[in-house]
């Protein structure tokens, strides 16, 4: 049996750059939008309104049995919930995960927004705060690859992460990672070998080297790491009722270094603290 490389030729990357930032371009529509009163529909319409504007696909439309641009998951859901017509309240913590196929190429990525609520600040804290370790722990898996020689180390870094944070001065909680899902390879399909774990394990996974492109998407919790799969066949939420946090970005690394192909700048901001500069791919 035929089995295709997980290693992608310089072209090849090169033309993986443009659905990954179609992808970006249709969070960006979602974002001015997450407020109070809105429906998660109306944000899956403007992702998808960008991505057609842009000659390509919602590749989550392509997978078996859903028909939406985007998975949209609030609160105590963490992943693969269905836009429709609930309302965003203040205070809510909105995790939209979205992609784009473009000429047979795929971008995947996954923000994470809290709408306000100056009634409860606290509820506001303690949510941002989980959204911002979910997010700063895909960095450090992110800046990981730019020297990993194992899929596996980017795991750990990304666990090592979350553990550093200690004990959440906010909320007085630890921070759970799932288990059950986990980031993937990225390129012809949407969802690729290899897997990408967002937690250490024996296993030192396959070959870091030029050519090898990942999504790489920590989803994190403000309590338990288990979860349960909705009446909906879908929505991924907490056992306990916990909030959720999901950050995604697809990633190539190349000759030169790594480029986040779901990030305009090619990730330079996420990737400074932790001493990494993105290199664009020739």
């Amino acid at each position: 049996m035929f089995r295709r490389s997980i290693y992608k030729t310089p072209a090849q990357l090169r033309a993986m750059v443009e659905p990954g930032l179609i992808t970006a371009a249709a969070l960006d529509a979602v974002r001015p939008l997450v407020r109070a009163g809105v429906t998660t529909a109306e944000l899956d319409a403007a992702a998808e309104t960008t991505i057609l504007a842009r000659g390509a696909e919602s590749n989550f439309q392509l997978v078996r049995g859903y028909r939406h641009t985007t998975c949209i998951s609030v609160n105590e859901q963490v992943v693969h919930g269905i836009p429709g017509e609930r309302v965003l309240e203040p205070g809510d913590i909105v995790s939209v995960d979205c992609g784009a196929q473009y000429q047979g190429w795929n971008g995947d990525s996954a923000v994470t927004f809290v709408v306000p609520d100056d009634a409860r600040p606290d509820l506001v804290a303690r949510r941002e705060e989980l959204s911002r370790v979910t997010e700063g722990s895909l960095w450090a898996g992110v800046a990981a690859m730019a020297s990993a020689t194992h899929i596996g180390q980017i795991g750990g870094a990304i666990q090592d992460y979350i553990e550093a944070q200690g004990l959440s001065e906010v909320s007085g909680q630890t921070y759970g990672i799932l288990r059950e899902y986990v980031g993937h390879g990225i390129g012809r399909k949407m969802h690729e070998s290899p897997s990408v774990f967002n937690y250490r394990t024996p296993d030192a996974g396959a070959e870091v080297r030029p050519g090898l492109v990942l999504a790489i998407e920590p989803m994190v919790t403000a309590g338990t790491e288990t979860t349960f799969v909705e009446d909906d066949d879908w929505t991924v939420s907490t056992i306990d009722g916990s909030d959720g946090a999901h950050w995604e970005h697809s990633v190539a690394r190349h000759e030169g270094g790594i480029w986040v192909l779901t990030a305009p700048d090619g990730g330079a901001d996420g990737l400074a603290p932790f001493g990494v500069t993105p290199v664009p791919i020739p």
